[in-house]
């Protein structure tokens, strides 16, 4: 990788995303590659509405509040 930030007394577990409204696989995609360079070892990506592409795309993590709880409105 190009651009690598090192820090000695950070230990990075994974990498999260939240995708602009639409077509999020792409984005979800490029998150995956990213993780699997790096060697690390979480994805938290996908929400409510994009979960299951999420899923599908590796997430290890997702956040399903509103499917769960419902609107904060």
């Amino acid at each position: 990788m190009k651009d690598v930030v090192r820090i000695e007394s950070l230990h990075v577990l994974g990498l999260m995303a939240i995708p602009p409204v639409g077509d999020s696989r792409p984005h979800f995609r490029a998150l995956r590659e990213l993780r699997d360079a790096s060697g690390v070892e979480h994805l938290s990506m996908g929400m409510s509405e994009d979960f299951e592409t999420a899923i599908e795309e590796g997430s290890t993590m997702v956040r399903v509040g509103r499917a769960i709880f419902g609107s904060r409105e």
